[in-house]
């Protein structure tokens, strides 16, 4: 069975039995309930819009077109094969959870009345009116990458592991770059790191026995030592893993670059990370895919809208543009976020 939560919208998958156990599988965002959607539940955001129409949102984004934007950034990662944003589509949903005006549930409760009265009425629709979102599988085990951060300030990753989440952290970097992501905190993309687990060692309990016995030489021990050696039962350490998750990717693919005033910076450019070089996995996955402009024009061709999209992907073909400059000539995402904004027409 399936519940949504009345708070995150997520998708529950739920199991009943003696016990009704609950897992979140997914988090689903309906269009008109984004920040200034008309059935956002926030009535700071219903004032600010009605109050502040002139500035309300981000003036380089297109309004309510959050969903798109989380199915977009999906479809740029598997193009890319980049693999860290959890899967995501735009699907059509109902539930008594979500939030519908006033005469669609009273429309749903006279249907609900009328079908109790009368069994064999038939009505197009029984339900509550769908409602068009984005659908994105949930990522279990993540945290905020601000809690893992800290927390290698203090206890730094060995050399192999950092090597790991370094082409990790190139991969979030090459997604948010391409979409001008302008809603890129350490509060909003995720890492999950198994730590390792080291067992102790179980040994052969007769063996030991054998060793306490009287009259046992000093050769014999050795022996019997070496035997335990032999046979002890090892078990095999669990080498650490790291991943990232880059979510709420609902505020990007302006179509235009942001004001100087509102700069809407990447925060990772702050990092230590984002001050080594791409390394050669990065434009090797890369290069040949961005160096192909059929390639770039297959991404960009996922479209929406004539005149509002094809601005957005001035923007994206610009971003492109510097990437691959910058993987080419060696820079690091410091350099690149440094270099200027840049618009490719078709």
């Amino acid at each position: 069975m399936i519940e949504l939560s009345p708070k995150r919208k997520s998708i529950r998958n739920t199991s009943r039995g003696t016990l009704v156990a609950t897992k979140i599988i997914a988090v689903f965002k309906p269009k008109d309930e984004e920040p200034y959607g008309r059935l956002n539940p926030k009535w700071t955001k219903w004032m600010h819009k009605i109050c502040c129409p002139c500035c309300f949102g981000r003036a380089c984004l297109i309004p309510n077109q959050g969903y798109l934007s989380e199915a977009g950034a999906s479809l740029v990662d598997r193009k890319l094969r980049l693999g860290v944003v959890p899967p995501t589509r735009v699907v059509k949903l109902v539930a008594d959870t979500f939030y519908y005006a006033r005469i669609d549930r009273q429309k749903f409760k006279l249907k609900q009345r009328i079908k109790e009265r009368y069994p064999s009425a038939k009505f197009h629709r029984m339900s509550l009116p769908l409602k068009t979102g984005s659908f994105q599988l949930f990522v279990n085990g993540y945290k905020d990458a601000d809690y893992w951060l800290r927390r290698f300030e203090s206890e730094p990753l060995p050399p192999a592991l950092a090597k790991t989440f370094q082409l990790q952290f190139e991969r979030l970097i090459v997604l948010d770059y391409i979409i001008r992501n302008t809603d890129r905190g350490n509060d909003n993309w995720l890492i999950k790191y198994d730590q390792p687990k080291i067992s102790t060692p179980r040994t052969n309990r007769s063996s030991r026995s054998d060793l306490s016995k009287p009259g046992t030489s000093r050769q014999d021990n050795i022996s019997q030592e070496d035997i335990v050696q032999d046979t002890t039962d090892w078990n095999v350490v669990q080498l650490p893993e790291i991943s990232i998750a880059a979510i709420d990717n609902g505020l990007a693919f302006p179509f235009k670059h942001p004001d100087s005033w509102r700069a809407y910076p990447f925060h990772w450019a702050w990092l230590p990370q984002a001050k080594i070089p791409f390394s050669e996995e990065t434009k090797q996955l890369i290069l040949p895919a961005l160096s192909d402009m059929n390639y770039v024009e297959e991404i960009c061709n996922k479209g929406f809208d004539a005149s509002l999209f094809e601005r957005q992907m001035s923007v994206m073909r610009g971003q492109i543009l510097n990437l691959t400059q910058a993987l080419k000539d060696g820079k690091s995402p410091v350099q690149l976020v440094q270099m200027p904004a840049v618009l490719v027409e078709r």
